[in-house]
């Protein structure tokens, strides 16, 4: 008999590793993960280098249709977790690359996944969206809210059973430091000042293993294709006060340089999740709250660092 298999694209990003990790863990279970060919000649990153003898890798690169129906063929996935993307780090990068690694992405990956003659097709698709995307501010978010557009035509058209999932300010242990939790954090224990802007925006701040419940959850969950759930604690939290207690917490030498840089174009002021629809949807809400969240993502760093 054919395993069940779960198969997760960006696996190698932040969330992608926590999610495959805990997906690993699970009894009996089968996950693949789909990463470019560069990973068949070197290591992939922690913690899914310690999990490669457990995890079904298949490489292609997503941009390319062929290798995409391949890839996805050769798992026969019943679940997918579509969580790769272009510019997570870069929102403001050329709108052209925007296009083609966010929106010819997922429909080479739905086409693979739907319009192919396989049997059986995926019972569901989770693609994994941004909240930028409600404003579309900058290239990442409008061609991220592109791809999503496409994916709800096809859920509701054909009613391929596409769920979208929008984590809101997704943070904790092993995140890279181009991001403002673990930029900030290094920088507190290593002693050193860290620049910012003035950190007005509010933001809704979640912690990475409620996005992973949140994410799971959405496995079973009876919904209409083409329905985003919003995964956030409905509760925002200025930038600036998140620096604020990454110090206090480190204790240490330095302090955040509050409008030493400019303010970003493309941010919006105030981002908060509907928390109501997704305890409605899924009988989910957060647990992790901020305080707590950025105690545990130092404490693991301490340790590796230890």
């Amino acid at each position: 008999m054919t395993p069940n298999y779960t198969l997760v694209t960006g696996a190698t990003g932040f969330i992608g590793r926590a999610l495959t990790a805990r997906l690993a863990a699970e009894p009996e279970a089968h996950v693949a993960i789909l990463v470019r060919e560069q990973y068949r000649e070197m290591p992939l990153p922690p913690p899914l280098d310690s999990l490669r003898d457990r995890l079904v890798i298949v490489y292609a690169d997503l941009r390319d249709y062929q290798m995409t129906r391949r890839a996805v063929q050769a798992v026969r996935p019943d679940v997918v977790f579509h969580l790769a993307a272009g510019g997570v780090s870069d929102p403001f990068m050329a709108i052209d690359a925007a296009l083609e690694q966010n929106l010819s992405t997922a429909l080479n990956l739905l086409r693979a996944a739907y319009e192919e003659e396989r049997s059986p097709r995926p019972d569901r698709l989770i693609v994994v969206r941004t909240p930028g995307e409600i404003t579309a501010m900058n290239p990442y978010a409008a061609s991220k809210a592109a791809a999503w557009q496409i994916c709800a035509m096809f859920a509701r058209t054909r009613a391929w059973p596409i769920f979208g999932a929008m984590p809101f300010q997704t943070y904790g242990y092993g995140q890279h430091d181009t991001h403002l939790v673990s930029g900030a954090l290094s920088a507190a224990l290593a002693g050193q000042d860290f620049p910012m802007t003035a950190g007005e925006q509010e933001k809704d701040w979640i912690y990475i293993e409620d996005v992973l419940d949140g994410l799971l959850a959405l496995r079973q969950a009876a919904l209409e294709p083409g329905t985003t759930v919003q995964l956030g604690t409905g509760i925002t939290t200025s930038v600036a006060e998140v620096v604020r207690q990454i110090y206090a917490q480190v204790d240490g030498a330095g302090k955040p340089l509050f409008g030493a840089l400019p303010a970003r174009a493309g941010e919006e002021a105030v981002q908060v999740a509907d928390v109501a629809q997704a305890e409605a949807l899924l009988g989910w809400q957060a647990r992790v709250p901020l305080e707590e969240g950025l105690a545990k993502t130092l404490a693991r760093t301490r340790a590796r660092n230890a």
